[in-house]
């Protein structure tokens, strides 16, 4: 199987436990690959044959946008689920990080990987 990715996706989001987390907006980075057969859109040459990765990043931003979890374990979850549900990946692998969110540490965040069969 072939993977899609996208790398590095910024959304800014209101997320976090504690108070002041809960009246500003902080960027998260996302990293998301994706099973996807590459052979037919590779014989057609045809963009709608693909997975639209403009179109998975579009999806992604407008969700983590105006979503607001406490956690980024219930948010990656959640993204997972509406890339395997809306564009028929049979798996998807997803980092969610959280810059500046503990001092010293360049970032923090989550990593999974979920299946069509896994939801």
């Amino acid at each position: 199987m072939d993977t899609v990715f996208i790398e590095a996706l910024e959304v800014e989001a209101l997320i976090g436990i504690y108070d002041w987390e809960r009246r500003i907006r902080q960027p998260l980075l996302f990293d998301i690959e994706m099973d996807f057969d590459n052979r037919v859109p590779a014989a057609s040459d045809d963009i709608a044959d693909t997975l639209n990765y403009k179109a998975v990043s579009k999806r992604v931003i407008a969700y983590v946008s105006q979503s607001e979890f406490g956690l980024v374990e219930t948010l990656a979850e959640r993204v997972a689920a509406i890339i395997l549900d809306e564009f028929g990946v049979s798996r998807v692998r997803l980092k969610l990080s959280k810059p500046g969110a503990v001092r010293g540490a360049r970032a923090v965040g989550v990593t999974i990987e979920r299946t069509a069969a896994t939801l």
